[in-house]
């Protein structure tokens, strides 16, 4: 069996770059890239010249496969994305999973992570957190993480947004979750690093005054009390359960019951399939 190894890039500096991982990618038969062209970028930096095969979104269900099999034969692979961690809202979650079923063994290569540079010096209470990926565009969807936003037991919660709906998602947090405490961070590394921390409405303000000079993936972080919401309003079946956990102080699997008792008309499975989503945004 050979080893996949899932390695950190730098988010900005590539002075970040650790001296193992380059050696990890000066010494393994394969390289996965996100995009070639950005890794290439890397590499010559560092000047590893090393194959590489492109890894992505758009075709990791069907490239998983032969790549499980050339690690059944023995090959050394890395696993890299354009920049930090590989499986942290970018493509490696469904490789990793299928390497572990085969019981072929996967190493970390640790580095830069775009949530938790951004934590560390956020000022807020990292404690415990919840990481929610990107901000859904779709409304429903939308919706619902403003919801979860405000119930969750967690108190600080981390999402991604792009430069173009920056303004447009702290313009509705302020409208939702007025009085929260957000640190909005960008560019994180880089030459034009910026963060803005404080009440919502002021940071509001000042991002739109930079609306000349929004740049990079941001990461928010938002600190709130929770919120009971009223039971009309449609939540997800997540939120529904940290509410319970909430109002009853319970544990999962009392709140799991709360829920499927209030909800004759949704499956116990889809419940119990909300519970596993909820474990592992929360790492419960």
């Amino acid at each position: 069996m050979g080893t996949l190894f899932v390695v950190a890039t730098p988010i900005g500096n590539l002075n970040d770059f650790s001296s193992r991982a380059v050696e990890t990618l000066s010494t393994c038969d394969l390289i996965l890239a996100e995009d070639t062209r950005q890794t290439i970028k890397l590499l010559n930096h560092f000047k590893i010249k090393k194959k590489m095969l492109s890894y992505h979104k758009f075709n990791e269900m069907t490239r998983a496969k032969e790549i499980i099999e050339e690690l059944k034969n023995g090959k050394k692979i890395s696993l890299v994305s354009d920049a930090g961690t590989p499986c942290i809202s970018d493509p490696g979650y469904i490789l990793v999973k299928q390497a572990r079923e085969n019981n072929i063994k996967v190493v970390a290569i640790p580095g830069c992570s775009a949530v938790i540079s951004a934590l560390s010096v956020s000022g807020l209470d990292t404690s415990s957190f919840a990481f929610l990926g990107f901000v859904p565009t779709e409304n429903k969807s939308k919706k619902q993480l403003f919801n979860d936003l405000k119930s969750m037991i967690i108190k600080t919660k981390v999402v991604y947004e792009s430069p173009k709906r920056i303004i447009k998602f702290l313009e509705e947090l302020k409208n939702e979750i007025p009085g929260s405490v957000v640190c909005v961070c960008s560019e994180i590394t880089k030459v034009h690093e910026s963060y803005e921390y404080g009440k919502i409405e002021k940071v509001y303000e000042k991002m739109v005054n930079k609306l000349d000079s929004l740049k990079g993936e941001y990461v928010v972080i938002i600190h709130n009390e929770p919120l009971l919401i009223d039971k009309d309003e449609s939540l997800s079946l997540e939120a529904q359960i940290i509410n319970e956990m909430k109002m009853n102080n319970c544990s999962l699997k009392e709140a799991i019951n709360f829920v499927s008792a209030k909800n004759d008309n949704i499956s116990k499975k889809d419940i119990y399939n909300a519970s596993l989503n909820l474990k592992k945004m929360l790492s419960l």
